[in-house]
């Protein structure tokens, strides 16, 4: 979407998934994963929803204290999700049923455990809110390279919990950040689709899908089926 890249503060509405699934003998936990772009109308809801469709393929459920939601720089507050990205999801099999977009709160910033942005603009107004942001907000594909440079046997085991593993992971990434470095400016950026062709919103469906492809894989430790 091409609005200007500033935050506003935003409306209401908890659009989140809840994972109502717990493991045996583990306490009742969270991590809460939120997907920000700036209308919060095309990349990430597209983000968003094929996250929980990736995690619920791998565990069957959909997952063990993972919450999963969205908002917007500039966010649309009410608006639905524009018809391309509901196509785009629908072609991987996610659901874009009962969408609102919603605008960045500090109250979901606060929340989050792991903040995944569209572009690294993005990712420059989720940590000028303060907040501690820092250490726990990445664009998405910079994340996806950390993440793909981190030991699989290093993260706690899935037995242990979806949110232990998935804070692990967290940790692990943000210790490597200085040391593994963007190939290009160009290389952590998810370009808007925002009023263009359904085919140039397939094409960042795809990108999208393959930046989370190892990122879910990392966090369930199932890696997708084939």
């Amino acid at each position: 979407m091409t609005a200007p890249e500033t935050g506003r503060g935003i409306g209401n509405g908890e659009r989140a998934a809840e994972i109502t699934t717990t493991f045996v003998g583990l306490p009742r936990d969270s991590f809460r994963i939120l997907h920000v772009s700036t209308g919060n109308v095309c990349r990430s809801p597209i983000t968003e929803r094929l996250t929980r469709h990736a995690v619920q393929e791998r565990l069957g459920v959909l997952g063990g204290g993972l919450i999963v939601e969205s908002a917007g720089t500039w966010g649309h507050e009410g608006a639905p999700m524009e018809a391309n990205a509901e196509t785009v999801l629908t072609d991987f099999g996610a659901d874009p049923a009962g969408f609102t977009g919603r605008e960045l709160l500090d109250e979901h910033v606060i929340r989050a455990d792991l903040v995944l942005t569209a572009t690294r603009d993005h990712r420059a107004q989720v940590i000028s809110m303060g907040h501690s942001a820092g250490l726990r907000t990445f664009t998405l594909k910079e994340f996806t390279r950390l993440v793909n440079a981190i030991d699989p046997a290093t993260l706690p085991p899935l037995e242990d919990g979806v949110v232990t593993r998935a804070r692990a992971l967290v940790r692990a990434a943000a210790a490597l950040r200085g040391w593994l470095l963007a190939p290009t400016v160009e290389a952590d950026e998810v370009y808007d689709p925002y009023g263009a062709p359904l085919p140039f919103f397939r094409s960042i469906g795809d990108e999208i899908h393959q930046a989370l492809d190892p990122v879910v894989t990392a966090l369930t430790g199932v890696p997708a089926r084939m």
